[in-house]
């Protein structure tokens, strides 16, 4: 299906989608948006950021946005089985990107505290949703364009001055379809205020063997002394298709985690961009991303240093086995103020297979002369001299390759700070892979 003809199927969504939402706060906003979108290209392998990624499997696909679908949405009872074992948490459950409020469970919050759907923030604290949410975000592409058309529900978190969130933010997204092909958008605003600390967990899990696409726009404000750790897991079937823009800005001494888990997708592109906008800031991007089948997995980093003394570090590990295609891109800006910078920037990739690939691309533009940076990446199999000497000591050939797939993905999974959730993702490695787990 030609760009023309799939904008015109979303355009013409769009009018169902207005009659459907009605009037509210950000009406003018999403026509906004639909203009732009009606004037836009989606990327092509022409656009230097997507040379090696072709959206045109997604293309040929007409989605219908999920909101259209309230009829057939089907009905989840049972949510226990994916909440992570022996972890206490505020749980948002989002069906089709829509919020469930009947499946979730959110506790007793600090006050002024807000832990929440987009769609519910919009209805009753609309000036906050306008204050906050920037539809500039979302101007990068088509894609971006669309979810700002169709902007609906999502997660919000506000975490005024001062205010910690002892238990972790658990938010599950599960696309549900025994009909319709669904788009799914959600818009995610996250706003952490001066001294104030949070751990949030975003899991993707697809429950269909049809088609979908989740087409994601997240933004994430952290404040002078605030400390946020965001840990997306995106475990959907190999037949979805998945794009995500997530934008970060960091203010004086705050200190942000982000860690990027992508095990599902026919495609799956992930775009993080992130500005240290003060002094003394640190940021840790941490990348873990396996392929199996003919699966497409992206990764996109843009990191802005744009005051001095700051440090980020980078590290993106990928393991790709049968026909999967890994991309890496990451790009580390250092401007002339920013003196003192350390950066470091590192992704190393195992293939698994013959027919396993793996693009790579790391780049610093540096302007400081007074920094450390670095950037390196790696591509092999796994160490056949440790393989040996494993099988050497009696160890069976499964297990020996299960133990190089766990040492070569620990200094990525011993991030993870919650023991819980760092024993749910090696379950998941391994069950993607189809391998024994070690």
């Amino acid at each position: 299906m030609s760009q023309d003809n799939i904008k015109k199927w979303y355009l013409d969504n769009y009018n169902k989608f207005e009659k459907v939402i009605g009037t509210d706060s950000l009406n003018s906003l999403r026509k906004n948006a639909k203009n732009d979108f009606d004037s836009s290209e989606f990327p092509t392998k022409k656009n230097e950021e997507w040379k090696y990624t072709s959206v045109s499997p997604i293309l040929k696909h007409e989605f219908i946005p999920s909101p259209l679908l309230a009829n057939e949405n089907k009905i989840l009872d049972e949510i226990d089985s994916y909440k992570i074992p022996n972890l206490e948490t505020h749980l948002l459950v989002f069906i089709n990107g829509i919020f469930d409020p009947n499946l979730s469970s959110i506790g007793k919050l600090p006050d002024g505290v807000i832990v929440d759907s987009f769609y519910n923030q919009t209805q009753l604290n609309s000036e906050f949703i306008k204050k906050y949410i920037s539809m500039n975000g979302g101007r990068d592409n088509s894609f971006n364009l669309l979810n700002n058309s169709f902007t609906y529900d999502g997660l919000v978190v506000y975490l005024p001055k001062n205010k910690l969130i002892e238990e972790p933010i658990h938010v599950l997204n599960i696309a549900i379809s025994d009909e319709s092909k669904t788009l799914i958008q959600p818009r995610n605003l996250i706003i952490a205020e001066e001294h104030s600390e949070a751990k949030i967990i975003t899991e993707y899990i697809g429950l269909t063997e049809i088609e979908y696409f989740t087409n994601i726009l997240t933004e994430i404000s952290v404040d002078e002394n605030a400390n946020v750790t965001f840990y997306k897991i995106q475990n959907e079937t190999n037949d979805a298709f998945h794009i995500d823009k997530t934008d970060i800005i960091q203010k004086e001494s705050s200190v942000f985690n982000h860690f990027s888990l992508s095990f599902g997708g026919k495609i799956a592109r992930n775009d993080i961009n992130t500005k240290l906008d003060g002094e003394n800031i640190e940021l840790h991007l941490y990348g873990l991303y396996l392929g199996n089948e003919d699966q497409h997995i992206d990764h996109h980093t843009f990191i802005d240093h744009a005051k001095p003394n700051c440090e980020s570090n980078e590290l993106y590990k990928g393991i790709l086995d049968d026909k999967a295609r890994g991309v890496f891109s990451g790009k580390i800006l250092v401007n002339q103020i920013a003196q003192k910078t350390n950066a470091f920037q590192s992704n190393k990739s195992v293939l698994l297979s013959n027919d396993a690939s793996i693009d790579a691309k790391p780049q610093l533009e540096i302007y400081a002369d007074d920094v450390k940076c670095s950037h390196g990446a790696t591509v092999g199999k796994l160490d056949e001299q440790a393989f040996f000497y494993i099988r050497s000591r009696g160890v069976p050939e499964e297990s020996a390759r299960s133990m190089l797939i766990r040492a070569f993905v620990d200094d990525v999974v011993s991030e993870i700070k919650i023991n819980p959730l760092k024993e749910k993702v090696n379950h998941t490695i391994f069950e993607h892979l189809h391998r024994e787990e070690f």
